[in-house]
């Protein structure tokens, strides 16, 4: 039986790390990749075969050709050809008025979050096209349209980026059996908002929502994981949100 490999950007933390577990529970051997923590991503992974697959882990700049590179080479390598991939590593810098956000922060934002996106989906797309089928599932955000005033303006316009990526790239790829869509969750409780500067951010935010509450990282990785699999065979081109009804 041919396995199912998938490589998550982002891995280590939050969302991603919900997300490698979720799908190594639904049969996917998964790469974790990280750019910081190798002790988290390497506890995901322990996660990661406890759920009876395979696992490898692999550091690395999704706005670097270069490592991307190396991920797909690893993922291939370690664990066979890839089939899916689950585009989740973000940035976003801390919370503020556009207007005094530093260009350095302007910049590694879109680096990651859309350029980062863009090789990861290019060298996937090469890969699974001869194969003649695959999966690719964008990390995006209610703030792609929401606009995020106030917050983090340039975030929401890499966002929504993504989003139009997704539908671009779905409509691109459908001939040659390659499904893309994109998840695009509202405020949920993960250890981004402590790194904007805003760490009870979540909880505030989730009490506005009409579910009054902020969502979990595993709620979004059920997303995910329907979208990556047979149950979701005729779906491509949609961007789901997941945003308790913001």
């Amino acid at each position: 039986m041919k396995r199912l490999v998938t490589v998550v950007t982002g891995g280590g933390r939050g969302i991603g790390a919900a997300v490698c577990l979720r799908l190594a529970g639904e049969g996917h051997d998964v790469v974790v990749g990280y750019v910081r923590d190798a002790s988290a991503a390497e506890r995901v992974a322990e996660g990661v075969r406890a759920a009876g697959a395979r696992a490898v882990t692999v550091r690395g700049d999704t706005s670097d050709e270069a490592d991307v590179e190396r991920l797909f080479d690893a993922a291939e390598r370690e664990l066979g050809p890839v089939t899916g991939l689950v585009n989740n590593a973000a940035v976003t810098g801390p919370l503020g008025r556009f207007t005094d956000v530093d260009t350095a922060t302007l910049r590694r934002v879109v680096d990651v979050n859309l350029m980062g996106t863009l090789l990861c989906s290019r060298r996937a797309a090469q890969l699974m096209m001869p194969r003649g089928e695959g999966a690719i599932v964008n990390i995006s955000s209610g703030a792609a349209t929401l606009g995020s005033p106030g917050e983090y303006v340039h975030y929401a316009a890499t966002k929504a980026a993504v989003d139009s990526l997704t539908v671009g790239l779905a409509k691109e790829l459908g001939p040659v059996g390659i499904r893309v869509n994109a998840v695009a969750p509202g405020v949920i409780d993960t250890e981004m908002h402590a790194a904007m500067g805003a760490p009870d951010r979540a909880r505030q935010a989730g009490a506005a929502v009409p579910l009054r509450r902020p969502g979990q990282p595993e709620e979004i990785a059920a997303a995910v994981a329907w979208l990556m699999s047979p149950d979701a065979s005729y779906t491509t081109g949609a961007v789901l949100r997941v945003a308790g009804g913001r």
